[in-house]
């Protein structure tokens, strides 16, 4: 198909969508008022984006049909970048810098700026915690958001009940959560994909629902406020001060647990993981206990959930059952799949671009979502595994074995 046709495809592809979304678009009907807003702008501004969504899928399909794929370490820009990083001391230095840098935040900058991104550092513990299940185990949880509420009602509720801390209550509700998470991995140990994906959605609204009606232990729909900011050694801080100290603990949990999920991965656990993830039944053959592989697998990643959920509760000094809905789960799915499923430097980069970019992108609230919509689609036709994917270690024999 030359590049004639697939202009003729998309124009063909952008009118139909004009007309497909033409009432909801174009029309504003003020129900309070009786009045019609006629918006013809819009059928532009669709138009324009389904045409270029259109022509860079079908050009994308082209390309591959042809047997042409984009590598970046073959690109020139990928070329200069590895020749810049391969030099003596460039890493370390650049390591160093971002260390400082990541430090010094909440000092050079506002505290809503600081707000902002502790938030993203939270979605990244999450991120990091559900790319255990979805990147190495190869298992779709959509109830992950449930997890994370546990942890947060824990400590909302020990502390309200029993004047626990911020301290004493972070492992708790990661101990917390990991009993839900085995008390889910016992019934779906036989289960896998659209099974599973159902059981871990009804568990995460089943949990929404039980916290939202029993009001008794949870305060209901009206949820637990007055939820204490962490302190140190006693010592509390002010506004400012607790942002960035809070900042800094959301920091120091990411450091470790990405240290913890490295560990894991080339570990024996991980490498089983990844083998039920390629092939459950070749796995199951060689030795590999699959139901201990679910559990641990679960157990871990509920977990971490709960350390991110008595974050969250901590940063906010409030919560309620719609903080922990299954669009949040479908969030986090999100940040896994866009950053790349199996990939550390992939979720952390997929967990700042999607908490981030909305923030920023306030200013054009009206196509905020539009906009983070049209580039989700562009990196899923360019980019189909993730901005970063997960590269798998090659082991290699040299030498001539004829001999041996």
């Amino acid at each position: 198909m030359n590049r004639l046709e697939i202009l003729k495809k998309s124009l063909i592809n952008a009118i139909l969508g004009i007309l497909l979304t033409f009432p909801i678009t174009v029309i504003k009907v003020n129900t309070i008022e009786k009045e019609i807003t006629w918006r013809w702008y819009m059928l532009a501004l669709v138009g324009s984006v389904i045409f270029v969504i259109s022509y860079l899928w079908i050009r994308q399909q082209e390309r591959q049909k042809a047997g042409i794929t984009f590598k970046f370490k073959e690109s020139k820009l990928g070329i200069k970048y590895h020749s810049l990083m391969d030099k003596p001391g460039v890493t370390k230095r650049v390591l160093i810098f971002s260390t400082i840098l990541i430090i010094a935040l909440p000092f050079i900058t506002s505290p809503y700026t600081t707000s902002i991104f502790t938030t993203a550092l939270i979605y990244i513990i999450l991120g990091l915690g559900l790319n255990i299940v979805v990147g190495l185990g190869g298992l779709l949880n959509l109830g992950y958001a449930a997890f994370f509420g546990v942890g947060a009602y824990t400590f909302a509720i020990l502390n309200q009940n029993f004047g626990i801390g911020f301290w004493l209550a972070l492992p708790l509700g990661g101990l917390a959560s990991a009993l839900f998470g085995a008390i889910v991995g016992l019934p779906v140990l036989r289960l896998k994909g659209d099974y599973l994906a159902i059981v871990t959605l009804g568990f995460g609204e089943m949990t929404r629902i039980v916290t939202e009606n029993f009001g008794a232990l949870t305060n209901g729909p009206s949820g637990i406020a007055n939820i204490p900011k962490p302190t140190l050694f006693g010592h509390t801080f002010g506004y400012f001060g607790s942002t960035r100290f809070v900042y800094l603990i959301a920091v120091a949990l990411v450091v470790l647990i990405i240290f913890i999920v490295w560990r894991m991965e080339n570990s024996r656990i991980g490498r089983s993981w990844v083998a039920m993830r390629e092939d459950d039944i070749a796995c199951e053959a060689m030795g590999v206990d699959l139901t201990k592989a679910k559990m641990t697998l679960f157990i871990i990643s509920a977990s971490i959930a709960g350390i991110a959920g008595v974050l969250f509760a901590a940063k906010t000094t409030f919560i309620n059952p719609q903080s922990f809905t299954v669009w949040e789960s479908i969030m986090i799915l999100c940040i896994v799949v866009l950053g790349g499923k199996g990939s550390v430097r992939g979720v952390i980069l997929g967990g700042l671009i999607l908490i981030l970019l909305p923030e920023y992108l306030r200013a054009f609230q009206q196509y905020r979502m539009l906009i983070f919509g049209f580039l989700l689609i562009v990196m899923m036709v360019f980019r189909p595994g993730g901005i970063i994917q997960n590269v798998r270690k090659i082991y290699k024999i040299e030498g001539d074995l004829s001999n041996e």
